[in-house]
């Protein structure tokens, strides 16, 4: 009898790769461990703001098809090139979940949502613009999220984690930043702990992935060029990907839809073509590694 595939994405806003290496996130680790994790490398072409990062990691195209060039989606053309929960839903009739707090994500602020018709969906918007409002607003999220992931049985799901970025915005790339990663990283484990509590577990294969969008400046801070913006990073597990696997080419952020397909063994129609694909990897032999140990 063949085994249920199942995705799940998880998307932390702002978290910078040189910072993983000094704060400790076991659960991210987990992750890493049983497949691997790399840097992304932000296109030239993209801004490096939440919204056009998000898209391309959302619809799978680069921003000069997609159209979110910034914070506000005005024009954007995701109704051509839509965020995969809803094409897996509208053409393939898949369950899909979408759990975030931002709002352009999921509402029609600021010209949203990105994620256009998931077949469920969960929204908790921060009461203030502070840091503490957005760690307020990611644990209603994952709370409601650990229950769907639990209790319902959706193929493909996203759920999305802001206060990272907004700490850094607020207060910089200091201590409070990696309190904050660091408490990111805790939610992540419980997300992947309701996955192993599901009655149905054992009789299915999960690929997750977890990514962040854009790095900071030291300050606080992005939207420029510099490397510590322009980096970001995927890690990735899953029954198609060996524990301790080197990605053979430089990693995308529009390759997380295109894995995401291929984990749910969906061929893209002949009409639409992704900018990314599923990564390709290669035995751990010489892999280095940013991360603590």
């Amino acid at each position: 009898m063949s085994r249920a595939r199942r995705v799940l994405v998880v998307g932390i806003d702002g978290v910078r790769l040189d910072t993983l290496g000094r704060v400790p996130t076991p659960h991210l680790d987990t992750v890493a461990d049983a497949g691997f994790l790399a840097p992304v490398t932000i296109d030239e072409t993209t801004p490096t703001m939440s919204g056009p990062c998000w898209a391309t990691i959302a619809t799978g195209v680069r921003v000069t098809k997609h159209a979110v060039w910034s914070n506000d989606f005005s024009g954007h053309r995701l109704g051509v090139f839509p965020d995969f929960t809803t094409r897996l839903a509208r053409q393939d009739g898949r369950r899909t979940y979408v759990a975030a707090a931002w709002e352009p994500l999921v509402t029609v602020a600021d010209g949203g949502p990105m994620f256009r018709r998931p077949t469920r969906l969960t929204h908790h918007a921060p009461a203030a613009d502070t840091p503490q409002a957005w760690e307020d607003a990611d644990e209603a999220t994952v709370r409601d999220a650990v229950a769907v992931l639990t209790g319902e049985d959706p193929e493909a799901s996203f759920v999305y984690l802001g206060a990272p970025d907004e700490t850094a915005h607020h207060l910089g790339c200091g201590t409070a930043y990696e309190q904050a990663i660091a408490t990111a990283d805790r939610r992540l484990g419980r997300l992947l702990a309701a996955l192993r509590a599901r009655p149905a577990y054992d009789g299915e294969l999960w690929t997750v992935l977890v990514v962040t969008d854009h790095g900071h400046r030291d300050e606080g801070g992005h939207g420029g060029a510099s490397e510590a913006e322009r980096t970001a990073w995927l890690a990735c597990s899953g029954p198609d990907i060996t524990p301790g696997a080197r990605p053979v080419r430089p990693v995308r952020h529009e390759d997380v839809a295109a894995q995401v397909y291929a984990a749910l063994d969906r061929t893209p129609d002949s009409h639409w073509t992704l900018d990314g694909t599923a990564v390709q990897t290669r035995p751990r032999a010489a892999l280095s590694t940013v991360r603590h140990v």
